[in-house]
């Protein structure tokens, strides 16, 4: 199978300078230390993997499987012997020498067996391409990420969003996105992959995206929806930017839904509709959703997997997937994604109201005869804040070190029962089947100041799926005043994660006591216990 290799270079490690830095003339103290390298790429592949670390002469390499960053305590590679990955698995490996370290770098290794699957399809939304400058190279390296998993996808679904039009005559910029894709389809040989477009709210016109790409991207006949075949899958592309008050669409919907559902070998064969905005009630506790007229036609249908963007909510989130009538999957975004608003960010300037981060998300869709597997993949997911220098920014540009790594395991979607009902009854992302497993703390002093008192260092807690936030309160417990308050992200959408958080701490009086409580929370809301810190001002 072909692979993309994994290639960490020396610009990477530019891109973890601050911003303003300059760098140096290196002397011995000073020379960086160069970060380990992966015997084998990150990828999909059909067997266990046997992975070997390397790392210049003279260093340890740390490394863990978690999606956190090594630190001097995780475990060592023993030289001379290999991992063996035998699971999806993400891999961050640092290598120390005496006071220093490298960068750490990460790979994603899907693992699967030899059953071949009947499709395999790319869903990605919101690319928001507006010019070749700063999308040429970023998108050659999504390209290298996606032939990483899939060498000849069947399909890409660019599920709307394609350009950033905004009612100023941006319709000529869906060219440049057609440039983008085909020059990369060629230059991977992607010769036989469907490119299938549906319709968003930054699109332009329905007439500009007819005028802009091959018939065959967006074959729509007039309304901006149509219907597809992959592999023998019927693929469904609606138009969610008039659907309620369209009722042509409706018909033709609702019509071939149930042409499909009457003949009962159908019962058990996805049908995978996508469309720009997500449906109410479902996805990411519905949020940023429209169209309850859509849900209501996909309810009788239990074999439809729903893919929506818009939102640009990340694909870490297990709110992302979504069941009660039908399956509902978030697919992010490939251009910067967002957290639940309400929250703060660590940024360069103190804790911030921030729901934005510069990371790159698709879904890795692969059809089997009697389960669908929904894998979660970053394109680019380093950390950087999207405000860095006061200027708001989601162009970072490769390499990344992220590239490949996995968002969270994979989502399995069976089709079970004699009849609709059964089928419901046997899904497994429901609301009455939420996890209600809650954070913990594994650090004996999960709690401590740091940088001379200045910030309170939160070491992160453990999680079955991951740790959404920390709920932060700092007060005087002798007045009650509070000298913080706040629900503080936890960074859980870039990788690797760091191993704790510094909190920047407001002005404290001199002599005062104060008390810090902390507890950690997933995202549906189960939380630690609480955690405490006293320390003076």
């Amino acid at each position: 199978m072909r692979r993309t290799p994994f290639v960490i270079a020396a610009a990477a490690l530019a891109l973890l300078l601050p911003a303003g830095a300059h760098a140096t003339a290196p002397t011995a103290s000073t020379t960086p230390t160069a970060p380990p390298t992966f015997g084998t790429p990150g990828g999909r592949y059909e067997r266990p993997v046997s992975l070997t670390l390397r790392a210049e002469r003279g260093t340890t390499i740390r490394y863990t499987l978690d999606g956190t960053t090594p630190t001097r305590a995780d475990r060592a590679v023993v030289p001379g012997q290999a991992l063996r990955l035998t699971k999806d698995t993400n891999v961050t490996a640092v290598a120390f020498r005496g006071g220093r370290s490298s960068v750490p770098v990460s790979a994603g290794y899907l693992v699967r067996g030899k059953e071949k699957p009947v499709a395999r399809l790319v869903v990605m939304s919101d690319v928001h391409i507006g010019g070749h400058e700063k999308n040429d190279k970023k998108y050659e390296s999504f390209f290298d990420t996606i032939a990483s998993v899939f060498p000849e996808p069947d399909a890409i679904l660019s599920n709307g969003d394609m350009i950033n039009d905004n009612g100023d005559g941006r319709g000529g910029d869906h060219r440049i996105v057609s440039e983008i894709f085909r020059a990369n389809l060629e230059r991977k040989g992607m010769d036989d992959t469907q490119v299938l477009l549906s319709h968003g709210n930054h699109d332009a016109s329905l007439a500009d995206m007819r005028a802009h790409y091959p018939r065959a991207w967006f074959p729509d006949a007039g309304g901006g929806y149509y219907e597809s075949t992959v592999r023998g899958l019927h693929v469904f592309t609606v138009n969610t930017e008039t659907y309620d008050s369209d009722r042509a669409q409706r018909a033709w919907l609702k019509k071939r839904l149930a042409e499909i559902s009457a003949d009962p070998a159908n019962a058990r064969t996805p049908v995978l509709v996508q469309g720009h905005r997500p449906a109410p009630g479902t996805a990411m506790d519905g949020q940023q959703a429209s169209n309850p007229r859509l849900a209501e036609d996909l309810a009788a249908h239990p074999q439809v997997i729903y893919f929506s963007g818009h939102s640009h909510l990340n694909i870490n989130d297990e709110r992302s997937v979504h069941q009660r009538d039908f399956t509902a999957v978030n697919d992010g975004s490939m251009s910067y994604v967002e957290m639940d608003h309400g929250y703060q960010a660590i940024t360069e300037t103190g804790l911030a109201d921030r729901f934005e981060a510069p990371t790159a998300q698709a879904l890795f869709v692969e059809v089997y005869r009697d389960r669908t597997e929904i894998a979660r993949v970053n394109m680019a997911a380093d950390k950087h804040d999207i405000y860095t220098g006061g200027t708001w920014s989601a162009d970072w540009q490769p390499p990344y070190a992220s590239a490949g790594t996995l968002a969270g395991p994979a989502w399995t979607v069976r089709l079970k029962g004699r009849s609709p009902q059964e089928t419901k009854d046997a899904f497994t992302y429901t609301d009455a089947r939420r996890n209600t497993t809650a954070p913990k703390f594994t650090d004996r002093r999960p709690l401590a100041l740091a940088d001379g008192g200045r910030t309170l260092r939160v070491r992160q807690a453990r999680d079955d799926q991951m740790v959404h936030h920390y709920r932060v309160d700092i007060e005087n417990p002798a007045t009650g005043t509070k000298l913080l308050s706040s629900k503080v992200l936890s960074e859980y959408y870039f990788m690797p994660r760091p191993n704790s958080l510094d909190i920047p701490l407001p002005a404290t009086e001199k002599g005062t006591r104060y008390v810090a409580r902390v507890r950690a929370v997933d995202a549906h809301g189960n939380a630690s216990r609480e955690t405490t810190l006293g320390f003076g001002g």
